[in-house]
């Protein structure tokens, strides 16, 4: 099913990324660009010297006026932001918080090193993924000892005519096929601070390879075209685009550019040989609530370009066989409904989610007559469809159903049969009390349904799932080095009371043989609760280092996500965005009441909307934490949204509200972390920001910090750390990324006082 995929995040320092082969149709939102002010004051930051006790940067104040509805906001710190991310006193300001936060850290550093030994300890360098058998071959990515990037390779498949089966295994060693490397990300990424690939796509003769790369972290993507063979470049590249990546046929592509704002806005065709400058433009959103997300079927015969805003979503279509007729509408433009679409055989299959049908409901309907819909799958109040994917004699469809995934399969019809309903779904089963599972890759024309499935205890795992005989087999699971045990681990599901009697799901995960549950365990709690976005627990090897050191680990399912449904979202938006709030603060008081923690050992975490949440619960409980980590924090939330002429805002207007309006303006204003910091004592504070970050500019925790820094009325540390070479997503090399982990561990357990003396003194 094709559809698009909330805002990119990382959930608990996991980050999410398209997945091998094709692109995850992951959003392109806006950075927040206003006009780049040029104050005549000079910084007041003070610099750190390495034979002084180090003493937090003080940023100048400038005052900044803001006044709607006769409300007059200052915002002394507005001087921080600047889009061109060049101003030498911004940037010397940046370097003065990180050589600060360097200073601090310093007397842990040979800790937080151990950590990082410890963390990347526990992986196995040299690894390959679960190869996918596609067409003549098997295509998968290698890990190189030391390296940082992945390889993208394939071998041919040795008995081409045999039919798929769950028990395929591709063979290695001297007798086997040769392995061809495709592409080497290590080779490319020599030449830059970061380096990301957002697509990787597949002609479907097999003969070419497009492939999206990012070397800023900007998320504005250049696109290649080399021979999978030889590896020669063809063409020219195509600059200036997002992700959005498909193939229509063996020699042309279809793809997405933004504006100059970075809204996805024109989709285009370009036939490989000819200059960008003379592609055809397929469709233009000029709608600013509205971006553009493209995505094939599983059938490899469409193409699906779609249109959304926050609450409403329509769709083109494109036959790939035929792409000079270009878009057709398949679904219609209506306010208030939002369609994902796919195809098999005659039919086209409809997700379909309304104000009604909230959870959603499944129609088909044939190619040639669209309007004539049958549902396949009603809509029911207490099981949402979060996914649907296509075989060609199977249905799978992925729903939600009291905080958990399901996956059902159906036997469909054959195709010149009619397609009336649905029946005898068979559930696949689990075994963990709470998991996260989700869609892998699979290929149309066969009976093997591949998924990924993880828990807070068990790590990353693989499967090829029969849909006729109900047999599942493991391809890979993630190898963890150091004696891991998953038996050593409990994983539990709790229900903590909001205030307004909505009981709020917990999963938690600890080490049975460490912790006490007397109330004196020190936890980490994570949180995010926006964009209908489900944070299902999974495993994540770093947080070892934590949970063997009797941690406890939590995620609170708060409202504003998804995990329960529509409504469940619907209930942490717009004037209930701060049951959001309460509800992550309900699970604290509860886990501290059945003693799984105290107020000195609860320790919190959120990142991008997750970073409003802990922007947010730090100024109305700053008692009941001892550490809070804000990665790449939304906590400007009136300033950022008051902005109409950011497209990124204006179509927000529908997940925050629009702060034009008095009532929204003074909601709004209630919660948003920088407008709400006062003269309080607040617990230990880490907060972090990409200096490229398009999605939540870096100017925004700047702010936080700055004024925390200003008014906070303790002595307890208030770390920022701006990654200058980076985005969203912190830095893109595998073991880059643990220094993050190993720096954050290092700084909640400092705060504990979990050092071990040996670990140096503390600054």
């Amino acid at each position: 099913m094709f559809q698009m995929y909330p805002r990119g995040l990382s959930i608990g320092g996991i980050l999410y990324l398209p997945a091998l082969l094709f692109s995850a149709s992951h959003r392109i939102v806006a950075a927040h660009p206003r006009p780049s002010p040029s104050p005549s004051h000079q910084s007041t930051a003070t610099m750190i010297s390495p034979s002084q006790p180090p003493s937090p940067p003080l940023a100048k104040k400038v005052k900044h006026e803001m006044e709607l509805f006769g409300d007059v906001r200052v915002d002394n710190y507005y001087w921080l932001r600047d889009d061109s991310r060049k101003n030498p006193e911004v940037i010397s300001y940046l370097r003065e918080e990180n050589a600060y936060t360097e200073a601090k850290m310093s007397g842990t550093k040979k800790f937080e090193d151990e950590i990082y030994a410890e963390i990347r300890g526990r992986i196995r360098e040299d690894d390959i993924s679960a190869p996918l058998r596609k067409g003549p071959y098997y295509y998968y990515t290698r890990t190189l000892e030391g390296k940082e990037y992945v390889q993208y390779c394939r071998r041919l498949v040795p008995n081409r005519d045999a039919p798929p089966s769950v028990n395929d295994t591709m063979p290695t060693g001297p007798d086997a096929p040769a392995e061809h490397v495709i592409l080497d990300e290590n080779v490319k990424a020599q030449e830059y601070d970061f380096y990301r690939i957002g697509a990787f796509k597949v002609s479907p003769n097999h003969k070419l390879v497009a492939y999206a790369e990012d070397t800023k972290g900007d998320e504005i993507y250049t696109v290649y075209v080399i021979d999978a063979e030889t590896r020669a470049v063809v063409g020219t590249p195509l600059v200036g685009v997002t992700p959005y990546l498909e193939w229509a046929g063996n020699e042309a592509l279809v793809y997405i550019t933004m504006d100059e704002i970075l809204r996805p806005d024109k989709v285009w065709l370009h036939k490989l040989g000819s200059e960008q400058s003379s592609d055809s433009c397929l469709y233009h959103e000029k709608d600013d609530m509205f971006s553009l997300d493209l995505g094939a079927s599983e059938s490899e015969k469409f193409l699906f370009i779609a249109s959304q805003s926050k609450i409403t979503r329509f769709v083109f279509y494109l036959e790939v066989s035929k792409p000079e007729d270009g878009l057709r509408v398949l679904t219609l433009r209506i306010n208030g409904i939002d369609t994902s679409v796919s195809h098999r055989g005659n039919h086209f299959f409809i997700q379909r989610r309304s104000d009604e049908f909230f959870n959603s409901e499944l129609l088909a309907c044939p190619v040639d007559n669209t309007s004539e819909t049958t549902v396949l799958i009603p809509h029911r109040a207490s099981v949402k469809i979060q996914d649907v994917k296509l075989f060609s004699d199977h249905l799978v469809v992925y729903e939600r159903e009291q905080g958990l995934p399901t996956i059902t399969t159906y036997r469909l019809p054959a195709v010149d049969e009619p397609l009336i309903t649905l029946q005898g779904g068979q559930a696949v089963q689990f075994v963990d009390p709470v998991y996260s599972v989700g869609p892998s890759e699979s290929q149309f024309s066969t009976t093997i349904l591949r998924f990924s499935y993880s828990s807070l205890r068990m790590p990353p795992c693989v499967y090829d799932y029969d849909m006729n005989t109900g047999e599942s087999v493991l391809k890979k699971i993630e190898t963890v080095l150091g004696g891991f045990d998953a038996s050593n681990y409990i994983t539990e599901r709790k229900w903590a009371p909001a205030s307004d009697g909505t009981q709020i799901p917990i999963s938690i995960v600890y080490q049975k043989n460490l912790v006490k549950l007397d109330g004196s365990d020190p936890m980490l709690l994570y949180g995010y609760g926006s964009y209908e976005t489900c944070v299902d627990p999974d495993f994540k090897a770093s947080r070892l280092s934590l949970l063997d050191r009797g941690f406890i680990f939590a995620i609170a399912h708060i409202r504003g996500g998804g995990e329960m449904g529509r409504q469940w979202y619907e209930n942490g938006k717009f004037f209930q965005k701060k049951n959001t709030f309460t509800d992550f603060i309900a699970c604290a008081e509860f886990l501290i009441e059945k003693k799984y923690c105290s107020k000195e050992t609860l320790c919190i975490e959120g990142r991008s909307a997750g970073g409003l949440l802990i922007g947010a619960v730090l100024n109305m409980r700053p008692d009941l934490f001892k550490a809070a980590v804000a990665g790449v924090p939304f906590v400007d939330v009136l300033t950022t949204m008051l902005d109409p002429t950011i497209p990124l805002t204006t179509s927000e207007w529908e997940e925050w509200g629009d702060p034009r309006k008095e009532e929204f303006y003074f909601y709004m204003k209630s919660y948003s972390p920088v407008d709400n910091v006062k003269a309080q004592n607040y617990p230990n504070i880490l907060v972090t920001a990409g200096l490229h970050d398009p999605r939540v500019m870096y100017s925004e925790p700047a702010k936080f910090v700055a004024k925390l820094r200003d008014m906070k009325t303790d002595g307890n540390d208030l770390l920022f750390k701006c990654e200058l070479s980076a985005g969203h997503f912190s830095k893109s090399g595998r073991f880059e990324r643990l220094q993050e982990d190993a720096m954050t561990y290092a700084f909640i357990l400092r705060a504990l006082d979990m050092i071990p003396t040996s670990g140096s003194a503390q600054n």
